[in-house]
């Protein structure tokens, strides 16, 4: 895993200031060097100029980059972050119609699928993705990114019509000229839907990323953005017998097939039905070559004293953990994080994303990734299942699934409750964010045989992967990758999605559970005290000591913080609220995200806008 950067504009001549453009590539590198810090190199060619920081994980020696190849003596150069988990496929067809490789990496396989498919190759690949081709003759740059978002790809056009993109925000600033501008859109995207943001933007005004799904060409006619991938809605005509058989091979597949790597896997065990099942299936393929699986799982100290169960979270996971690493004799190891790292961590989980962040479910994750990438550079995890097969309640709750609204933020007055009255009249959330809504529900291509309550969760499922889905993933990519660590998502793959997304409710849901489908397709590889457990999200802390901290610096910012934001709030409101006992038990955001969240995610904002010296411009 890696990152990547790079600039282009068909009217520069990059080899005449050769020294000013490989000294910008070094500092986007720089910012970068976190993603990977086993290799840092570039290129710089004429009319475009190309960066890349690697992660060896696979062909540890002939694998870097920028690579080349030519044909016909026009030179393709790729820089490449990412995965391709059907390359051997790929390879192999692609030697059969006479092509050599001189490496073993997939990084080599893309370049030649390229050179011989054409730009649309990416139709072919399997894999999570983020990678720009430089066809050099017709002066033309392609960037990709994979069907679902798991690897990030920002860029933005500059007044002289240069392209400058990179894998985090974070090195755009680098070129001259590119500002940490918050406009009126960025600001609803923070306060209206925030951890979340509208697919496609950057947040900042005027930086976008390339949408999952889709590629961008660009040259001297301007940009292309080509659609390459979409959820398609179609009539599900399996059996239920069926859908549990294919449901099972799919999943089991996946798992295996993203195992692949030339340094040891390991994965996260939290003792929930998802990860111990990527966990189950990883130690089985591995005990075929005699091999142990190393899981980790995650805490906080003191937890079992303060936990409170509640109806997101009615158990707590340590016993589920301690069955499933003995059920498959992994070599596991427990992480704890104390309530003051974790809130230490707040701040570098702002730097992880360039954003305000999930708060604490952020700042914990990225603490606990830095834990494992002292020993691992891949990680699979859990991550998607229930996005995909529908784990969360408002797939079933009726008065969420006929919301119309984002389900996972039903009630939004906390949002507008800290706001000044100004800024809620100039904003106008409920109306944004309806707006926001009713676009990604334009996408969809109902079915007119589904009822109303069917086309409802239709619905629900488009926006958990096009909106929620994308949210963890950046939280996956950005607290991992800020260690040099390489999570993978077997449940994001683009086969088991487009099957289950178009299976029947009531084969998801049957006998009221959730997630039925996949824990019956699952049997035998969990144990059913596991498999059947009720679901329990990611683990947060119950300490009192934590909202202490938090309120604590909160009132701190309240008297010496940001004067940008503070002239954004509600003072006397947020007073209030820190005098206030906090509701850990209704979130404003997902399951996770209540009233300690909101001071945490204040925090954050105050953070992000001194540091990144963010400019208003309202």
């Amino acid at each position: 895993m890696c990152s990547i950067a790079g600039i282009y504009n068909s009217h520069e001549n990059y080899d005449i200031k050769h020294e000013y453009t490989t000294n910008l590539l070094i500092n986007m590198n720089n910012h970068l060097k976190h993603r990977g810090p086993d290799a840092n190199e570039y290129v710089v060619l004429q009319k475009c100029a190309l960066a890349h920081t690697r992660l060896s994980i696979r062909d540890l020696i002939t694998g870097n980059q920028p690579m080349m190849k030519s044909i016909y003596n026009n030179q393709i150069y790729i820089v490449y972050n990412g995965e391709i988990y059907n390359a051997d496929e790929i390879k192999h067809e692609l030697l059969s119609l006479g092509y050599e490789f001189t490496t073993t990496s997939d990084t080599e396989v893309l370049l030649q699928a390229f050179i011989h498919y054409g730009p649309d190759f990416v139709n072919k690949i399997n894999g999570i993705f983020a990678f720009a081709i430089y066809d050099k003759a017709n002066e033309t740059i392609y960037m990709y990114r994979d069907h679902f978002g798991v690897k990030p790809l920002y860029y933005t056009i500059s007044s002289d019509a240069t392209l400058i993109f990179a894998s985090e925000i974070k090195a755009l600033f680098c070129y001259p000229g590119i500002n940490p501008i918050i406009d009126k859109d960025g600001l609803c995207q923070i306060f209206g839907i925030g951890p979340s943001k509208v697919p496609g933007s950057g947040v900042f005004k005027n930086i976008y990323e390339v949408k999952p799904g889709h590629y961008i060409k660009y040259n001297s006619y301007g940009a292309n953005d080509i659609t390459y991938y979409r959820i398609i809605s179609a009539p599900h005509n399996d059996s239920y017998e069926e859908t549990i058989e294919k449901t099972s091979y799919l999943v089991r597949d996946s798992i295996q097939r993203q195992m692949v790597s030339d340094v040891p896997v390991c994965t996260f065990l939290s003792g929930g039905i998802d990860s111990s099942i990527v966990s189950s299936i990883c130690a089985k393929q591995l005990s075929i070559n005699n091999k142990q699986l190393d899981t980790f799982s995650f805490d906080f100290t003191d937890n079992s004293i303060y936990f409170k169960s509640n109806s997101f979270q009615p158990e707590q996971d340590r016993p589920y953990v301690d069955l499933m690493k003995d059920y498959i004799k992994s070599n596991h190891t427990y992480l704890t994080c104390s309530i003051e790292e974790m809130a230490d961590m707040l701040y570098g989980s702002v730097i992880s994303r360039d954003l305000p962040t999930m708060a604490d479910v952020d700042s914990s994750l990225l603490y606990f990734c830095n834990k494992v990438s002292d020993t691992h550079k891949v990680v699979l995890t859990g991550e998607c299942a229930d996005e995909i097969f529908g784990g969360y309640p408002w797939f079933y709750r009726h008065e969420l699934v006929n919301s119309k609204t984002f389900p996972w933020m039903i009630d939004i007055s906390p949002r507008i409750d800290i706001l000044s009255n100004e800024l809620t009249e100039y904003l106008n959330l409920p109306e944004y964010i309806n707006s926001v809504y009713s676009s990604i529900v334009s996408e969809i291509n109902m079915l007119p045989e589904e009822n109303e309550t069917e086309r409802n969760r239709r619905k629900i499922g488009y926006l958990n992967i096009r909106m929620f889905m994308q949210t963890l993933l950046d939280r996956m990519d950005r607290t991992s990758m800020y260690s040099g660590l390489e999570a993978r998502v077997p449940f994001a793959d683009p086969r088991i999605i487009d099957y289950v997304f178009n299976i029947p409710w009531k084969f998801k849901y049957k006998n009221d559970t959730e997630k039925s489908l996949l824990r019956e397709a699952m049997r035998g590889y969990v144990p059913d005290k596991i498999l059947f457990r009720k679901k329990s999200p990611y683990p947060k802390s119950y300490n009192p000591l934590y909202e202490k901290i938090l309120c604590e610096r909160m009132r701190d910012i309240l008297q010496h913080g940001n004067r940008k934001l503070l002239d954004l709030l509600d003072i006397s409101s947020i007073e209030e609220f820190l005098d206030s006992p906090k509701d850990y038990g209704k979130p404003w955001f997902g399951q996770l995200m209540a009233g300690p969240q909101m001071i945490a995610y204040l925090i954050q904002i105050d953070y992000w806008m001194t540091t990144y010296n963010i400019v208003l411009e309202l």
